[in-house]
């Protein structure tokens, strides 16, 4: 258990709800929720979560903190905005459940193998390195994720489609030799380090 997770059992210790409200985006929306379902009948992937949305805040204010921060849940949102279009009250869904993942993630207690979670780490790592997105690379790492073999499956399997981009030019095999990125990429990066360095001071003080 890490040192943060255990600092946050102590400080919260039996009220799950607070400590989602003080340290999950748009956590105080959490206690708004009527129990209507309508978020798990507008969402794509709703027969594939393991608790839906209002099933996860019914938890949360049940203190099933473990079953809440462990589950693979939070990670199925691919952020369609149904659930935030749909709800009769207008709960920010959506931005709880990308919050929920990001604290379970911060507190060391996210899925290791959920693949959203994965392909999540995977386009911010490429995003950042240059400030744009490099599809092929980004593609071929998705291909590859679960090993070679799979990869070379999956690229096998996507070969006309990846024929038919480059005809369009709507990809280009120079992006393996970098690509394009933003005209300020070291400011960029400089940015980046600086809003992480006030996010693990903000950590820092909330666990104090």
């Amino acid at each position: 258990m890490s040192n943060y997770n255990q600092q946050m059992i102590e400080k919260y210790r039996g009220n799950f709800l607070k400590e989602v409200q003080d340290n999950v985006e748009e956590g105080d929306w959490v206690k708004m929720c009527m129990q209507c379902g309508v978020c798990s009948g507008s969402c794509p992937l709703g027969p594939y979560w393991e608790h839906p949305p209002q099933e996860i805040f019914m938890m949360i204010r049940a203190g099933k903190r473990d079953e809440v921060l462990q589950s693979t849940s939070m990670w199925m949102c691919t952020s369609c905005y149904n659930c935030i279009a749909r709800c009769p009250r207008g709960l920010p869904i959506t931005h709880i459940m990308h919050g929920l993942a990001t604290y379970a993630k911060r507190l060391g207690l996210a899925p290791k193998e959920q693949p959203t979670a994965k392909f999540a780490q995977m386009f911010w790592d490429n995003l950042t390195r240059t400030g744009r997105v490099n599809e092929l690379k980004l593609g071929i790492s998705l291909y590859f994720m679960n090993g070679f073999g799979e990869g070379v499956k999956t690229a096998l399997k996507m070969k006309d489609i990846g024929l038919g981009m480059m005809k369009t030019k709507r990809l280009s095999p120079m992006e393996l030799l970098g690509g394009h990125g933003c005209k300020d990429t070291k400011g960029l990066h400089a940015m980046l380090k600086k809003a992480q360095e006030l996010e693990e001071a903000r950590i820092g003080k909330s666990g104090s």
